[in-house]
Protein backbone atom coordinates (compact mmCIF):
# COMPACT_ATOMS: atom_id res chain seq x y z
CA UNK A 1 0.00 0.00 0.00
CA UNK A 2 1.45 3.36 -0.96
CA UNK A 3 1.72 6.18 1.51
CA UNK A 4 -1.03 8.78 1.55
CA UNK A 5 -0.49 11.98 -0.49
CA UNK A 6 -2.60 15.00 0.54
CA UNK A 7 -4.83 16.59 -2.09
CA UNK A 8 -5.88 19.69 -0.13
CA UNK A 9 -4.02 22.96 0.34
CA UNK A 10 -1.81 22.65 3.38
CA UNK A 11 -1.96 23.75 6.09
CA UNK A 12 -5.71 23.28 6.41
CA UNK A 13 -5.79 24.40 10.06
CA UNK A 14 -2.86 26.85 10.33
CA UNK A 15 -3.93 28.24 13.71
CA UNK A 16 -4.41 24.91 15.47
CA UNK A 17 -2.45 22.05 13.82
CA UNK A 18 1.26 21.66 13.14
CA UNK A 19 1.96 18.70 10.84
CA UNK A 20 5.31 17.01 11.40
CA UNK A 21 6.30 14.93 8.39
CA UNK A 22 8.29 11.82 9.18
CA UNK A 23 9.33 8.56 7.60
CA UNK A 24 6.59 6.83 5.58
CA UNK A 25 3.51 6.27 7.80
CA UNK A 26 5.15 8.22 10.66
CA UNK A 27 3.81 11.76 10.10
CA UNK A 28 1.93 13.29 13.01
CA UNK A 29 0.05 16.38 14.13
CA UNK A 30 0.67 18.58 17.17
CA UNK A 31 -1.54 21.18 18.77
CA UNK A 32 -0.81 24.87 18.38
CA UNK A 33 -3.50 25.73 20.96
CA UNK A 34 -4.33 24.99 24.58
CA UNK A 35 -7.95 24.04 25.33
CA UNK A 36 -9.85 22.62 28.29
CA UNK A 37 -11.12 19.04 28.38
CA UNK A 38 -14.21 18.59 26.19
CA UNK A 39 -13.70 21.83 24.22
CA UNK A 40 -14.32 21.99 20.49
CA UNK A 41 -11.01 21.63 18.64
CA UNK A 42 -12.23 21.67 15.01
CA UNK A 43 -15.28 21.16 12.84
CA UNK A 44 -15.01 18.52 10.13
CA UNK A 45 -15.98 20.59 7.11
CA UNK A 46 -13.97 19.37 4.12
CA UNK A 47 -14.70 15.64 4.30
CA UNK A 48 -15.44 13.63 1.19
CA UNK A 49 -17.67 10.50 1.32
CA UNK A 50 -15.94 7.39 -0.03
CA UNK A 51 -17.39 4.09 -1.22
CA UNK A 52 -14.55 1.94 0.06
CA UNK A 53 -12.82 1.95 3.41
CA UNK A 54 -9.08 2.83 3.27
CA UNK A 55 -6.37 3.13 5.88
CA UNK A 56 -6.91 6.92 5.96
CA UNK A 57 -10.72 6.93 5.90
CA UNK A 58 -12.85 7.46 8.99
CA UNK A 59 -16.03 5.50 9.58
CA UNK A 60 -19.06 7.77 10.07
CA UNK A 61 -21.82 5.18 10.34
CA UNK A 62 -22.41 1.45 10.15
CA UNK A 63 -21.79 1.47 6.39
CA UNK A 64 -20.35 4.90 5.63
CA UNK A 65 -16.85 6.35 5.52
CA UNK A 66 -15.19 9.66 4.68
CA UNK A 67 -11.78 10.98 3.84
CA UNK A 68 -11.14 13.92 6.15
CA UNK A 69 -9.51 15.89 3.31
CA UNK A 70 -7.61 18.05 5.82
CA UNK A 71 -4.64 17.99 8.15
CA UNK A 72 -6.85 16.15 10.66
CA UNK A 73 -5.77 12.99 8.79
CA UNK A 74 -2.41 13.31 10.57
CA UNK A 75 -4.03 12.72 13.98
CA UNK A 76 -2.64 9.33 14.93
CA UNK A 77 -4.07 6.62 17.16
CA UNK A 78 -3.46 6.48 20.89
CA UNK A 79 -4.94 4.29 23.60
CA UNK A 80 -4.84 7.47 25.77
CA UNK A 81 -6.07 9.99 23.18
CA UNK A 82 -6.00 13.77 23.30
CA UNK A 83 -9.04 14.13 21.00
CA UNK A 84 -12.44 12.59 20.27
CA UNK A 85 -13.70 12.46 16.67
CA UNK A 86 -17.50 12.78 16.96
CA UNK A 87 -18.71 11.71 13.54
CA UNK A 88 -22.42 12.30 14.30
CA UNK A 89 -21.69 15.99 14.96
CA UNK A 90 -18.80 16.26 12.46
CA UNK A 91 -16.55 17.74 15.09
CA UNK A 92 -13.32 17.03 16.89
CA UNK A 93 -13.26 17.71 20.62
CA UNK A 94 -10.55 17.66 23.23
CA UNK A 95 -10.80 14.39 25.15
CA UNK A 96 -13.20 14.65 28.07
CA UNK A 97 -10.64 13.28 30.53
CA UNK A 98 -7.82 15.78 30.01
CA UNK A 99 -7.00 19.28 28.74
CA UNK A 100 -4.98 19.87 25.59
CA UNK A 101 -1.70 21.78 25.76
CA UNK A 102 0.34 23.52 23.08
CA UNK A 103 2.71 20.93 21.64
CA UNK A 104 0.61 17.88 22.56
CA UNK A 105 0.42 15.25 19.85
CA UNK A 106 -3.09 15.16 18.38
CA UNK A 107 -4.39 11.62 18.70
CA UNK A 108 -7.68 9.77 18.88
CA UNK A 109 -8.74 6.24 19.72
CA UNK A 110 -9.21 4.72 16.24
CA UNK A 111 -11.67 2.05 17.46
CA UNK A 112 -13.96 4.92 18.56
CA UNK A 113 -14.82 5.31 14.86
CA UNK A 114 -13.68 2.04 13.25
CA UNK A 115 -15.54 -1.26 13.67
CA UNK A 116 -12.86 -2.99 11.60
CA UNK A 117 -9.75 -1.65 9.92
CA UNK A 118 -8.36 -2.50 6.50
CA UNK A 119 -4.82 -2.09 7.80
CA UNK A 120 -4.43 -3.27 11.42
CA UNK A 121 -1.20 -2.25 13.14
CA UNK A 122 0.83 -2.69 16.31
CA UNK A 123 0.17 0.31 18.53
CA UNK A 124 3.22 2.31 19.59
CA UNK A 125 1.43 4.86 21.77
CA UNK A 126 3.40 3.93 24.89
CA UNK A 127 0.35 4.42 27.12
CA UNK A 128 0.00 2.29 30.23
CA UNK A 129 -3.42 1.41 28.76
CA UNK A 130 -1.97 0.33 25.40
CA UNK A 131 -4.07 -2.37 23.75
CA UNK A 132 -1.27 -3.72 21.51
CA UNK A 133 -2.68 -4.54 18.08
CA UNK A 134 -5.32 -2.14 16.77
CA UNK A 135 -7.68 -3.70 14.24
CA UNK A 136 -11.02 -2.06 15.08
CA UNK A 137 -13.52 -2.09 17.89
CA UNK A 138 -15.04 -5.47 16.92
CA UNK A 139 -11.79 -7.10 18.11
CA UNK A 140 -11.69 -5.47 21.55
CA UNK A 141 -13.40 -6.99 24.57
CA UNK A 142 -16.63 -5.07 25.23
CA UNK A 143 -15.68 -4.39 28.86
CA UNK A 144 -12.44 -2.74 27.74
CA UNK A 145 -14.07 -0.93 24.83
CA UNK A 146 -16.72 0.67 27.04
CA UNK A 147 -13.97 2.46 28.99
CA UNK A 148 -13.47 4.70 25.94
CA UNK A 149 -15.57 7.41 24.35
CA UNK A 150 -17.26 5.77 21.33
CA UNK A 151 -19.26 7.03 18.39
CA UNK A 152 -22.94 6.10 18.21
CA UNK A 153 -22.45 3.72 15.27
CA UNK A 154 -19.75 1.80 17.15
CA UNK A 155 -22.02 1.49 20.20
CA UNK A 156 -24.84 0.22 17.98
CA UNK A 157 -22.59 -2.33 16.29
CA UNK A 158 -21.34 -3.49 19.69
CA UNK A 159 -24.90 -4.03 20.93
CA UNK A 160 -25.78 -5.91 17.72
CA UNK A 161 -22.78 -8.18 18.13
CA UNK A 162 -23.61 -8.86 21.79
CA UNK A 163 -27.21 -9.76 20.83
CA UNK A 164 -26.00 -12.17 18.16
CA UNK A 165 -23.49 -13.76 20.54
CA UNK A 166 -26.20 -14.26 23.17
CA UNK A 167 -28.54 -15.90 20.65
CA UNK A 168 -30.98 -13.01 20.51
CA UNK A 169 -30.11 -12.35 16.85
CA UNK A 170 -31.81 -9.31 15.41
CA UNK A 171 -34.93 -9.66 17.58
CA UNK A 172 -36.33 -6.29 18.54
CA UNK A 173 -37.85 -5.87 21.97
CA UNK A 174 -40.65 -3.36 22.29
CA UNK A 175 -41.57 -1.78 25.59
CA UNK A 176 -45.27 -1.45 26.30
Amino acid sequence: MTEFVPTWTQPSHPDSILVVKGAPYKSRAHSLVALPAGALFAKITSAIPVACKTYTSVQTGKRSNIELNSDLVYCNHSCSPTLEFDMAKCEVRVAAKRPLFVGDELTFFYPSTEWFMVQPFRCECGSENCLGVISGSRNIDAVVLRKYWLNVHVKELLVEEEREASGEGSRVEIEV
